[in-house]
C-alpha cells in the first residue's frame, strides 16, 4: 500500500512540474483613446498638446509591434469638433481608425450630433464595430441595429469578451430630435444581461475568458486616487465584469472601482490608456489600468507617413475655408470646460443677445470647446471653439423662470457651467444646487422682477432640454433658424477681431467672504479684527504668484487659508482670501 502511495504521489509531482513548466501565460494590451473630436491635426505652438490622427496611428502601431497581443478600443465621441472633421462628416477621422486597426468603439453622445444616421457608414469606413448593449430602438423594444450589444475576439488563443455602453446622460446631452426613437437603457442592467449572456456561453464564438466594458460612461479620480462617477459606480457592482473602458468627461483615470480595474484616457488623443491582462491558462491573473501622457513627449514620436500625406491633402483641399482670416485678437481669450464663466463663454451670449436685440444672452458651457488663442483668428479656429450646428433662439421668459435658468448653470456635476452676458449674479456656491442665487439684476444694476418678462438670445439645444435646460414655460419662443456660428463671424468681421471683456463683476462668488468667517471661527486666533484677512478679486492676468507679491505675502500662505480645489487654477473675478501681514 505505501509504495502505491508514493508511486500515485510522484506521478502527482511530476504532473505539477510538468503544468507548471508548460502553462500558458498570456499578455494583452488593450489600448484605449476616448473624446478625440475629431483632433486630426497636431498642435504645432509651442505649448500645443494635439498629437494629431500621423502620431496617433504610429505610437499605437509601434506599440503592436512590441506585443502583437494588442487589442485598440474607443471610448466614443470619435468625429464632432474641428473644421476638417466636421466639414468632411469625419472622413479623415475614420482614415486614421482603419490604420491603427481599432477593433470596437463605443458610442458617444456626440456620435449623434449629425443624426443616427452616419454610424454605421463610420464603422464601415473606419473598418470597426460601434458596440452598444444599452441603446435601444423604442420603435421594435430591441437593440438598435446599426450597432452590436458585444464583440468577442480571440488573441493567442485567450477570448476577450467587450460589451459595449453609453452613459444615459445622452438623453439630455443631445439634440432631442435626433434620438427620439430611441432608449438609453439604465447601464447595470443591460451589462448584467449580455455578461450572463456571455458566461453561459450563448455566443457563437464561445465563451469569453475575459469581459471589459467598453463605454462612453463619465468618471473622474481624486487626489487619493479614488475612482468616481455614480453611473460607473452602478456599472461596477455587476458580477462578471473584469475591467471598464470609461470616457464623456475627459479625465485622466487609472485606479480601481468596487474592485475592477477602470481606465480614461483624458481627450483629443493627448493620453492612451491600456489595460495589461494577464491570463494563464484562461484564467485572469491581473489586470492593470495605466495611462500615458503621450502629449507630454510628442515630439519623440515618429508619424505615420501615410496618416501625414492623407492629412495634408485634406488640408490643402479645405484651405480656403480653414484658414480665412477673420480678425486679429491681442490675448487669448479664455475657456476653461472646469471653470465657471468665461471670456468666451460671455462674449459669445454678449454677441447672441446683440445680434437679436435680447437682453440676455446665454448659452450651455459645453457648446464651447476652448481657448480662444492670441493671434489671427480664422473660421478653422471657429469651428473649433463651437463646432456644434446650434441654432439661434429668442425667447421670452419671467423674471422668475429666468433666475431658475441662470441658476441651473451654476456649479452642475454633470456638465460645463452655464454662460451668460447682460446680467450681474452673485450667488453662494454652499448652497443646494439651482438655489445658489443670492442677487440677480440686469447688467445696469435693475433688479430682476420675478413677474416682468425679459427676453433671452439663446440656442435650440437647450431650449429642447439639452443639459437638463427646462423652457416648457417661456412666454415666447423664437427659433431664428440662424447658426450661432455664423452670427459670431459676422461680428469678429465686422470689429476686425474681439476685444476681451471685463467679466470680474458679472458673476461673484460669496465663497470668498464665506471661508474668511469660517477661518476666522475655527482658528479662534488672538488676532485683533483690524487684521483679519482681506479679500482680493482675481484680475486678467493673475496668477497665485503675482498675487502673493502684490499683497506682500507668499503663494504658500494664500493656499494655507483658501480651500482650493487646483490652486494652479483661479478665475478671473473669482474671491481669494489674503492674509493679513
Amino acid at each position: 500500500m505505501n509504495k502505491i502511495l508514493k508511486t500515485i504521489k510522484y506521478f502527482l509531482f511530476l504532473l505539477f512540474i510538468v503544468t507548471t513548466l508548460f502553462a500558458k501565460i498570456t499578455e494583452i494590451d488593450i489600448i484605449s483613446f476616448n473624446d478625440f473630436h475629431g483632433n486630426v491635426a497636431e498642435d504645432t505652438r509651442e505649448k500645443g498638446k494635439n498629437i494629431g490622427m500621423a502620431k496617433m496611428v504610429g505610437y499605437i502601431n509601434a506599440a503592436r509591434e512590441l506585443n502583437p497581443n494588442t487589442i485598440v478600443v474607443s471610448g466614443g465621441d470619435n468625429y464632432q469638433g474641428t473644421a476638417i472633421s466636421n466639414l468632411t462628416f469625419g472622413a479623415p477621422v475614420s482614415q486614421m481608425m482603419k490604420a491603427m486597426r481599432l477593433t470596437v468603439s463605443a458610442v458617444g453622445n456626440h456620435e449623434f450630433d449629425w443624426g443616427s444616421d452616419r454610424i454605421e457608414k463610420w464603422a464601415e469606413d473606419g473598418d470597426f464595430e460601434y458596440i452598444a448593449a444599452n441603446i435601444y430602438d423604442k420603435t421594435t423594444d430591441k437593440p438598435v441595429t446599426w450597432a452590436k450589444p458585444y464583440k468577442i475576439v480571440e488573441v493567442d488563443g485567450v477570448k476577450v469578451g467587450m460589451i459595449g455602453l453609453a452613459t444615459e446622460q445622452t438623453k439630455f446631452q443631445t439634440k432631442a430630435e435626433f434620438i427620439q426613437n430611441i432608449e438609453f437603457k439604465p447601464v447595470e442592467e443591460a451589462a448584467a444581461y449580455w455578461v450572463n449572456f456571455l458566461k453561459n456561453g450563448e455566443a457563437p464564438e464561445g465563451k469569453p475568458d475575459v469581459i471589459v466594458a467598453i463605454t462612453h460612461i463619465p468618471s473622474d479620480q481624486n487626489d487619493d486616487k479614488t475612482v468616481l462617477g455614480e453611473e460607473l459606480d452602478r456599472l461596477t457592482r455587476v458580477e462578471g465584469i473584469d475591467a471598464i473602458v470609461t470616457g464623456h468627461s475627459h479625465r485622466t483615470v487609472a485606479g480601481t472601482m468596487n474592485g475592477k480595474p477602470v481606465v480614461q484616457a483624458y481627450q483629443y488623443g493627448r493620453a492612451l490608456g491600456t489595460l495589461h491582462i494577464v491570463v494563464e491558462d484562461g484564467k485572469i491573473l491581473e489586470i492593470t489600468p495605466t495611462v500615458n501622457m503621450v502629449s507630454n513627449n510628442k515630439s519623440d514620436i515618429i508619424p505615420d507617413e501615410e496618416m501625414v500625406k492623407i492629412l495634408a491633402a485634406q488640408s490643402e483641399e479645405m484651405s480656403d475655408i480653414l484658414d480665412e482670416k477673420l480678425g486679429v485678437l491681442s490675448e487669448d481669450l479664455t475657456h476653461s470646460r472646469e471653470g465657471s464663466l468665461t471670456e468666451l463663454g460671455y462674449w459669445a451670449t454678449d454677441v447672441m443677445r446683440k445680434y437679436t436685440n435680447a437682453q440676455i444672452g446665454l448659452t450651455n458651457g459645453g457648446g464651447l470647446r476652448r481657448t480662444l488663442y492670441k493671434g489671427d483668428i480664422t473660421m478653422g479656429d471657429l469651428y473649433e471653439i463651437m463646432p456644434f450646428d446650434n441654432q439661434v433662439v429668442v425667447v421670452k421668459v419671467t423674471g422668475a423662470h429666468l433666475k431658475q435658468l441662470i441658476d441651473h448653470g451654476i456649479g452642475a456635476d454633470y456638465m460645463t457651467d452655464g454662460q451668460f452676458a447682460g446680467l450681474k449674479v452673485v450667488y453662494d456656491p454652499t448652497k443646494e444646487y439651482e438655489h445658489r442665487i443670492v442677487n440677480i439684476s440686469l447688467e445696469n444694476g435693475m433688479p430682476i422682477d420675478d413677474d416682468e418678462i425679459y427676453t433671452v438670445a439663446t440656442n435650440d439645444f437647450i431650449v429642447g432640454g439639452g443639459d437638463r435646460y427646462d423652457f416648457k414655460n417661456a412666454v415666447e419662443t423664437n427659433d431664428l433658424f440662424v447658426p450661432i456660428r455664423d452670427v459670431l463671424v459676422e461680428d469678429i468681421k465686422a470689429n476686425n477681431g474681439i476685444t476681451i471683456p471685463d467679466i470680474s463683476e458679472v458673476l461673484i462668488s460669496m465663497e470668498a467672504d464665506t471661508k474668511a468667517i469660517q477661518t476666522l471661527e475655527e482658528s479662534k486666533s488672538s488676532v485683533e479684527e483690524n487684521r483679519a484677512p482681506t479679500v482680493y478679486i482675481v484680475k486678467k492676468g493673475d496668477n497665485l504668484s503675482k498675487i502673493a507679491e502684490k499683497n506682500s505675502t507668499t503663494v504658500n500662505n494664500i493656499i494655507k487659508i483658501n480651500n482650493f480645489k487646483n490652486p494652479n487654477i483661479i478665475q478671473i473675478g473669482e474671491q481669494i482670501l489674503i492674509p493679513a501681514m
